[in-house]
């Protein structure tokens, strides 16, 4: 018994079991309860015999919180097998029977509890206890309601709290995506490849600087959607493709993919993240150029292949923006990319999705 009081009063005290709101429920409802129980109990005497007031309004308080731990920690349960919004029914129906079953044990138990307390003088009969039973009937039905309402506003600011934070990481997300797609040594080396152009060709360093204001057109445009059509990417690719000529001549050979005609998508920017991936993590030279080819897969994926010919350490499969990739991937579909690595080659192989990723 004095183990199940330490209990009890460390659930009272303990500051996250009640709400905010329940606190304020329970200390407005607390006086209410005590006036209304012992008046019905013990009549005026009450309230006119000061160690009877003082006996039955600490009865009364134990029996209460003891109540009301009970019936919260059997509708959380409840609430618990029944969370979702669409569940609402079924949740309220299981509390009322639940928490009804409880109120008439404890009914019978606040009765007993009251005529074994010396000086009250309440009797353990019939008559008593239905009028109980009715009166937390009543207040069943009450605090299911607010229990649920409480819930209810909880899960909103959850909700709301969640939905900030995602909106948060998704706005991060494009941001640290843009600063890493206008690569500063990309544009620099871009320039230094222009400058040698306008030297030895000038009509060539026309195409590049045309080459160069695609390749930021697309980039700006590809920051404000999440999937693009492959064949939009397939053309991205070959204009970078020629850019990346310009810069490495035969040391890198880039091969592009037949003509795509279907309807499919992927997320902007993959294949340069991929090409980029190859070049920074492999040697090349016009004797032993970087070879990366580009075919569609199955009409369900493209699959980007290098062969290996690593610097100082090795790719592995998490090296490069193959991680940026994969939560790309994870945010948009259930779908995920491949990666497999051979002592000649690297290939991943990333799918192609539907306007409805997710459905």
């Amino acid at each position: 018994m004095n183990l199940s009081c330490k209990t009890l009063l460390y659930i009272i005290v303990r500051p996250h079991f009640f709400t905010k709101y329940e606190w304020w429920y329970h200390l407005a409802m607390m006086p209410v309860f005590c006036a209304v129980g012992n008046y019905y109990f013990i009549g005026t005497a009450y309230f006119q015999d000061l160690s009877v007031f003082v006996t039955a309004t600490l009865l009364v308080l134990a029996l209460y919180w003891f109540s009301i731990v009970a019936l919260t920690m059997v509708i959380r349960w409840i609430i618990g097998r029944f969370p979702n919004v669409d569940q609402t029914s079924p949740r309220l129906v299981a509390m009322l029977l639940a928490v009804g079953l409880l109120t008439m044990l404890l009914a019978a138990f606040d009765v007993w509890a009251y005529s074994i307390t010396p000086g009250l003088e309440v009797e353990f009969i019939w008559g008593n206890i239905w009028p109980i039973m009715i009166l937390g009937g009543f207040f069943d039905v009450f605090l299911c309601a607010m229990l649920g309402l409480f819930y209810s506003l909880e899960q909103w600011k959850k909700n709301q709290a969640e939905s900030e934070r995602l909106e948060r990481e998704s706005l991060q997300h494009q941001f640290d995506a843009l600063k890493g797609q206008v690569n500063p040594h990309f544009l620099f080396n871009s320039l230094n490849t222009l400058s040698a152009l306008i030297s030895d060709d000038q009509d060539k360093a026309e195409e590049f600087v045309e080459d160069l204001a695609k390749i930021y057109r697309y980039i700006l445009q590809a920051s404000k959607t999440e999937l693009v059509p492959v064949q939009a990417e397939f053309t991205f690719l070959h204009t970078y493709a020629r850019l990346l000529g310009a810069r490495y001549g035969e040391s890198l050979h880039i091969i592009e993919p037949e003509p795509y005609s279907g309807e499919l998508l992927v997320p902007p920017l993959v294949l340069q993240v991929l090409i980029d991936n190859a070049i920074k993590f492999n040697t090349m030279t016009k004797a032993k150029p970087l070879i990366v080819k580009i075919e569609i897969a199955f009409s369900q994926r493209i699959m980007v292949q290098n062969n290996i010919q690593s610097k100082v350490r090795a790719m592995g499969t998490d090296q490069g923006g193959l991680g940026g990739i994969r939560a790309k991937y994870h945010a948009l579909s259930n779908r995920e990319l491949r990666v497999k690595e051979t002592a000649e080659h690297f290939t991943v192989t990333v799918p192609l999705l539907s306007a409805r990723v997710r459905a």
